[in-house]
């Protein structure tokens, strides 16, 4: 099989950009020598499978079921074999630095003392006048939990209603994080106003110049809960959103049901499928947020006519603790949404035989690279029809895929966007909120759907999530390779099959 003129661009920028994107990893892990090149290879592994199976797909040739079992058992075979090495290199790496650290205290260097210049340097700037928001006695005691085994700090900045505090990290970030947050909150106590809460709160974040911080600010400025109108507001969305799932299921079998409410049990199936879909998503949000005591806003669903709904936008009312709270709050909505679509379709397209209750023109499974895939494997010769009977589930799951992935496009606030800031941080998240702008952008000249959701991203979504109390930890690598996967079947749902690779398929009539 061959590639024409008009695919080869096409098949060409998604090898550049998975390319792009795996080099872009090797040389972020190199830095960290053996362990980072071993959890690059655990990224590399897990992804490889889908690399291969859409490689393939791309260039006319499909694997069935027992192939892509066979490249996932591998697969995970070798990530396990990965994973014993990259365990093992780390504990050496462990008693490599117990070593060092045990020489180090039998030598003759003399400890540090009061005496020290460096010490009384920064004792004297830290001293220095300045007019700083925080009471005097506050200040003093918020100064006393540093030290030279945590974070030793060398200059003093206001900094909204609290203070920033320059210096150098000594020790792993969140070990540090965890010694000084516990150390002020017993020195400083809880607010007068708010009992359950403490005076302050410690941030340990990185600075413009990528040197490490720490920002005390008073416990006023936590994030508001939601107001009773924006509460209302949700639930009037909520109610928008059956109406429009079951105006959905009625144009999906050709009548309009806010002109025709009396055929409500023909439409009740497939509102019910997508509704069932947006229901796992948040639940899956809800139950990680709660595993980390985080409070979240009522979903604010966004209802459409399209495909009942694009989602929901779910606001973070508490400060999030580190980087792996916020990854793992963000991507449980999209894993449970997407479990239960993958398994509705998949339910589907077995249940599929010739006299199903619906029929849907091929194309419907042209408008996805994933979803035409599998019912290529699934359906075999019968996508090649005009129209195809489907059972209902069918049409279901590939709408929840669809909702699904447009809430990973990693961009600002929506739920790649916080899995990119998580797992790469807060530049990183900034320049793939830009890109993705720039794409759906252009995207809207042939679907005006992208340009919807660039105006979405653009007035509700662009800003970044707020930085956690300890930004430096970052996630662990299975939490990246989850992301990378995520992302990679984003992409994978959202892409469209050209009319003539699909054709050469065997998709479409």
């Amino acid at each position: 099989m061959f590639t024409t003129a008009s695919e080869t661009p096409i098949i060409l920028t998604v090898v550049l950009v998975a390319l792009g994107i795996l080099g872009w990893g090797f040389i972020r892990a190199r830095k960290f020598g053996k362990l980072g090149i071993l959890a690059w290879l655990q990224s590399v592994v897990l992804i490889s499978p889908w690399l291969l199976f859409f490689g393939l797909f791309a260039t006319g040739i499909y694997l069935n079921l027992a192939g892509v079992l066979l490249l996932i058992v591998a697969s995970t075979a070798i990530y396990v074999f990965l994973g014993n090495r990259l365990r093992a290199a780390g504990q050496d790496a462990i008693l490599r630095a117990k070593a060092t650290e045990k020489l180090a205290g039998n030598s003759t260097t003399p400890e540090p003392n009061a005496a020290d210049d460096s010490s009384v340097k920064a004792v004297e700037i830290l001293n220095k006048p300045e007019v700083m928001p925080i009471p005097d006695e506050d200040l003093t005691a918020i100064r006393g939990i540093f030290g030279i085994d945590t974070f030793f700090a060398t200059e003093s900045i206001p900094y909204q209603d609290g203070v920033i505090f320059k210096g150098n990290l000594r020790g792993e970030p969140e070990a540090v994080y965890n010694r000084l947050n516990t150390t002020l909150q017993e020195r400083m106590g809880a607010s007068e106003a708010a009992p359950e809460k403490p005076r302050y709160r410690l941030f340990l974040v990185e600075n413009v110049d990528g040197r490490p911080v720490v920002i005390v600010l008073p416990s006023r400025n936590d994030p508001r809960p939601s107001t009773v109108g924006q509460k209302i507001f949700a639930l009037v969305l909520f109610l928008a959103t059956i109406a429009t799932s079951l105006e959905t299921a009625g144009i999906l079998q050709g009548f309009d049901f806010f002109t025709i409410p009396g055929r409500f049990p023909e439409a009740l199936p497939i509102a019910l499928g997508i509704l069932a879909v947006l229901a796992a998503h948040e639940i899956g949000h809800r139950v990680l947020a709660q595993r980390y005591q985080v409070r979240l806003s009522p979903p604010f669903f966004l209802p459409t006519l399209q495909i009942g709904a694009f989602g929901a936008i779910t606001r973070i009312e508490s400060l999030l603790p580190n980087r792996t709270a916020l990854f793992d709050i963000a991507i449980a909505g999209p894993v449970a949404g997407g479990v239960v679509s993958l398994l509705m379709l998949f339910a589907g397209l077995i249940l599929s035989h010739p006299g199903s209750m619906y029929q849907v023109p091929s194309q419907f499974f042209q408008g996805s690279i994933l979803v035409g895939a599998l019912s290529k494997v699934v359906l075999g010769s019968a996508v090649n029809q005009a129209l195809v009977d489907v059972h209902p589930l069918t049409i279901i799951g590939w709408l929840g895929l669809v909702i699904t992935a447009l809430n990973l496009m990693p961009a600002g606030q929506l739920d790649g966007g916080r899995v990119v800031q998580a797992i790469y941080g807060r530049k990183t998240a900034g320049r793939t909120t830009f890109a993705t702008v720039i794409v759906l952008a252009i995207a809207s000249l042939a679907n005006p759907l992208a340009l919807y959701w660039a105006v979405v991203i653009l007035f509700l979504q662009r800003d970044l999530e707020r930085p956690s109390l300890n930004e430096l930890t970052e996630p662990n690598d299975a939490r990246a390779a989850l992301g990378l996967l995520a992302l990679f079947l984003m992409i994978a749902t959202l892409l469209p099959l050209t009319p003539a690779l699909a054709g050469r398929l065997g998709i479409g009539g």
